[in-house]
């Protein structure tokens, strides 16, 4: 793993090669935190956080001060839940900042605890991520020894799947040792863990909320644009590259961050917002990286991932091959992702291989259409959104495809990442 940064560090180290910063260096570089229980501090900062316009970085973009507000109905104690689950394969931002700066995921964690009025603070950790788990216990070491460790801090492994990363099947861990997506009708009704209310972020959010704490809204809008303000962690990857963790803000064109990452040459399109995300043609990667202008072009943040397709790679290949890791990564529980999703993969390798089909097309939408929001979580919803968009990105080559014509890339090395254990058709 590479990290980068072309603004002022605030979520990565100054120098280059640090393998891990302590809290000695931490507290160095940011200056101490003073999180407290006065009133007037917790006023001032949840304003701040307010005011500063953040949103959750984990995918859904959902205004921090706006989940930590609702809080206060409930009479509760709440239990803050740290997801560093990064259950995405091309994300490596949450072992970044857990394996490298894990004093400013728990200063977030502990100001979004102060201010909320949690009991306890529980950090997930996927159980084949023993590196963030190391760093992060021997944060806690240190802070206990400091004396700034405020709050009890638990530190759970729940497996390492795809769908162990999403919300209530992280909490599901957490009450029951079952790491599954739970169905739920009626959203408004609130998550718990023990009977508690739960307030859930990923690592890149808190790590904002603790800069925030020390700096204020108006240094965090310095970068960004007005309706995105702010700077966020990006992994990017693409031909004969490991994944490079960087930060940019906001409004930055795709086609730039692809650049800054060290990628050169020239592109047929790019992946953006991970496996569950969507295709970005060529001919749109000037688009803004912002979630408006992404939004237009039909694609989304995400989880902060951008994978750059070279122009000598197959689009529809790619898809089918994160189509058959998807299906592979299913919960087991609803039939949209046990039969749909294998179904969908297997239609998209016929087209990806050329087979001459001219119903093909349309067993690949109508697949699609059966999966999309038939699911107790967002997996088989994402899959569906991927498929579509590459049915345009490369529309093109899925006709020439379908009429037995496949590009030549069809049958080139992946650019994609799979875990080891899990590979798929002729991946990395």
């Amino acid at each position: 793993m590479s990290t980068t940064s072309t603004l002022e560090n605030r979520m990565m180290p100054a120098e280059r090669g640090v393998l891990r910063v302590g809290l000695r260096e931490h507290i160095a570089g940011y200056g101490k935190l003073e999180a407290s229980l006065d009133q007037a501090w917790n006023r001032s900062t949840m304003s701040a956080i307010s005011e500063s316009g953040l949103r959750g970085r984990g995918g859904a973009l959902f205004p921090t001060a706006k989940k930590w507000a609702s809080l206060k109905e409930d009479r509760r104690r709440p239990v803050v839940v740290v997801n560093g689950m990064e259950s995405e394969p091309a994300s490596l931002k949450d072992r970044m900042l857990l394996s490298v700066t894990p004093h400013l995921v728990l200063d977030g964690a502990e100001v979004a605890a102060t201010i909320t009025g949690a009991r306890e603070i529980i950090l997930c950790i996927a159980e084949d991520n023993d590196a963030s788990a190391a760093s992060v216990e021997l944060a806690l070491g240190e802070r206990e020894d400091a004396g700034v460790l405020n709050h009890k801090v638990l530190i759970q492994r729940p497996p390492g799947r795809y769908v162990s990363g999403e919300e209530t099947a992280v909490l599901g861990w957490i009450n029951n040792r079952r790491s599954l997506p739970a169905w739920r009708l009626d959203k408004s009704v609130p998550l718990e863990v023990s009977r508690s209310p739960v307030v859930v972020h990923n690592t890149e959010s808190l790590a904002q909320v603790a800069l925030i704490a020390r700096y204020g809204s108006n240094w965090f809008r310095r970068l960004g644009t007005t309706d995105a303000p702010g700077s966020t962690l990006v992994t990017v990857s693409g031909d004969q590259q490991s994944p490079t963790v960087i930060e940019v803000e906001f409004g930055m064109p795709v086609i730039d961050i692809v650049r800054l990452a060290g990628l050169a040459g020239d592109l047929a399109g790019a992946l953006i917002g991970g496996y569950g995300g969507a295709w970005l043609p060529a001919h749109e990667l000037a688009t803004p990286y912002a979630p408006g202008p992404l939004a237009a072009a039909g694609s989304a943040i995400g989880v902060g991932i951008i994978v750059a397709l070279p122009s000598w790679s197959c689009g529809i290949a790619e898809t089918a091959r994160i189509a058959r890791y998807m299906a592979g990564q299913s919960a087991g529980q609803c039939g949209p992702c046990v039969f749909g999703l294998p179904a969908l993969a297997t239609d998209l390798e016929h087209l990806a291989v050329g087979r001459p089909d001219r119903d093909l097309i349309g067993s690949i939408l109508g697949h699609a259409d059966g999966v999309d929001g038939r699911g107790a979580c967002r997996h088989p919803d994402g899959v569906a959104r991927l498929v579509r968009s590459a049915l345009g990105a490369f529309s093109y080559d899925v006709f020439e495809h379908a009429a037995g014509r496949p590009c030549a890339g069809y049958g080139a090395k992946s650019v994609m990442t799979f875990p080891a254990s899990r590979a798929v058709g002729n991946s990395s």
